[in-house]
């Protein structure tokens, strides 16, 4: 790492946060005191920009570094990642986008308590939605302080350190002074730049092999040692029955999380209406899937070019690929081309977790605030003090990410994620499709399947090789390994749903018809909605 690819990057880091500050100061400026403003930005989005904020959510430091670097050192599988990530958009789009507008005023509980009893209903879903936010937002700041670090030439623990509080710092002024207004500038200037980036350096390779895409694959086959393996399935996951269960399980967890993020779901009340909803997942399905094809290119680019032993050399997890990509297309180490590419990735992959921090900052600090809150002091919640509690939320949330941050700074950041996915997947889909569709969907139904896909997750994960039992785990010095897959999303999601028909056939309440025909009626129609 050269001084002048620390300076470049330096310079450019130090603009993106003034042009977001100054975003910031300008939004805090207007009325920000009622809680349709601060957590949905006034409705005011038109779907093309609610559509380039939802793509800025969803593009996270893990897309744009982690899957290309799986790619090039595990070709054909770490491509799966890429049509996960992509068709769980199809799952928003014709089960959630429209319903969950028309249902819900700014969180996931709202859809659920519109036809139960409110009290335990938002306390459970504020919990799950605070619980996959933070898991979320420790990926990201792990991300923060491993490969920003790493970027800037400083991997020492001290830089780490800093870049974890700076980012952490950063996130809590753009959501309790701007709110979800100037949140959704900051994850459109960032989808503007990290699409820009991606197109420019695709445009690159393809540059490089003349067009010829066959060549690019073959090219990448010859370098990854594997040969024609490597263009096929089972480099990552073929080796034994464990490892494509462990598969099975994180294509589940991606393909059904997405729906029940909470700082997905939240961006669909920014806009005024339900066929604005739909239309804005339809751009982002565009924006989306044109990144993650863009993705394949440069994680089998980086393989032809730079060579996966390279790659694993600067980043074990793949982590650098894209980065490395990008000093070998301008021209190499020490050059200005190479030097000035290489910022630029630096520049964006900062940008992208920065905007990515804030909506979910947004989104659990409006769970706490809009939930847990209003459900406990439900009469003393007015609409301002609510906004005053998200606030202060923000920064307690901000603080403890940090402290997470920091004390996971070694775990693998894809993991993180895989795991946000599938507790969203295991807790939040399940209700919120029962409430949607199922008529006898009853209060105890919904708890149940909250902490029935809640628990299980997370109680899965401690009990499996990435935290102990493994030269590779948490804790490999001990070993209280009892369940054999990463990710637990092939146990804990059919749980979900399996405690909530459990909780509601065993329940004697009766199903409210009336609410439920009012819920079915504004859900597809949008009539009473907000």
């Amino acid at each position: 790492m050269t001084g002048d690819h620390q300076t470049l990057a330096l310079l450019l880091f130090s603009t993106f946060v003034a042009v977001t500050l100054a975003i910031t100061t300008w939004v805090s400026r207007k009325r920000q005191g009622s809680a349709e403003e601060f957590y949905a930005g006034g409705r005011l989005f038109s779907p093309m920009e609610n559509g380039f904020a939802i793509a800025g959510d969803y593009m996270s430091a893990a897309s744009f570094l982690g899957i290309s670097g799986l790619i090039a050192l595990y070709g054909y599988d770490g491509m799966l990642y890429s049509v996960g990530f992509l068709v769980a958009w199809l799952v928003v789009l014709f089960l959630v986008a429209e319903l969950v507008r028309n249902c819900g005023r700014f969180t996931l509980a709202d859809v659920v308590a519109a036809r139960m009893r409110e009290r335990p209903v938002r306390i459970a879903a504020g919990t799950s939605s605070v619980t996959v936010s933070v898991m979320y937002l420790v990926a990201q700041m792990v991300g923060a302080g491993s490969l920003v670090a790493l970027l800037l030439g400083g991997t020492t623990e001290a830089a780490r350190t800093w870049t974890v509080i700076g980012v952490g710092a950063l996130m809590v002024i753009y959501v309790s002074l701007g709110g979800m207004r100037a949140t959704t500038w900051i994850q459109i200037v960032k989808a503007v730049l990290l699409l820009g980036g991606t197109v420019a350096l695709t445009a690159l390779v393809l540059v490089r092999f003349h067009g010829d895409f066959d060549r690019l694959l073959r090219t990448a086959a010859e370098r990854s040692g594997h040969g024609e393996a490597f263009l096929a399935p089972g480099l990552a996951y073929g080796g034994d029955w464990t490892s494509r269960f462990d598969f099975i399980s994180l294509g589940l967890a991606l393909v059904l999380g997405t729906a029940g993020l909470p700082h997905i779901l939240s961006r669909f009340y920014t806009v005024p209406t339900a066929r604005a909803a739909r239309r804005s997942v339809v751009w982002s399905i565009g924006l989306i899937g044109g990144f993650y094809l863009m993705t394949i290119v440069l994680g089998f680019g980086a393989a032809a070019l730079v060579g996966p032993g390279a790659v694993r050399a600067s980043n074990a997890a793949g982590n650098t690929a894209v980065p490395l990509l990008a000093l070998d297309l301008g021209g190499g180490a020490g050059s200005t081309g190479g030097t000035v590419l290489f910022a630029v990735v630096a520049a964006v992959a900062f940008a992208t977790i920065l905007a990515v921090v804030a909506g979910i900052t947004l989104a659990s600090s409006a769970s706490v605030a809009h939930d847990l809150y209003a459900s406990l002091r439900r009469r003393d919640a007015k609409p301002r003090s609510e906004v005053a509690v998200a606030r202060i939320a923000a920064v307690g949330i901000g603080a403890v990410a940090i402290a997470l941050g920091l004390l996971a700074r070694d775990l693998n950041v894809a993991f993180l994620v895989g795991l946000a996915f599938a507790v969203a997947a295991s807790a939040n889909l399940p209700v919120l499709l029962y409430s949607l569709f199922w008529r006898g969907f009853t209060t105890r139904g919904a708890v149940w399947s909250v902490y029935g896909g809640l628990v299980p997750s997370v109680a899965l994960v401690l009990l499996s090789p990435v935290v102990s039992g493994s030269p590779q785990a948490l804790f490999p010095g001990v070993d209280f390994q009892y369940f054999p897959l990463q990710n637990p999303g092939l146990v804990s999601i059919p749980l979900g749903f399996l405690t909530g028909w459990l909780g509601t056939v065993t329940s004697r309440e009766v199903p409210d018809e009336a609410k439920h025909a009012e819920t079915e009626v504004r859900s597809l129609t949008g009539a009473g909605a907000v």
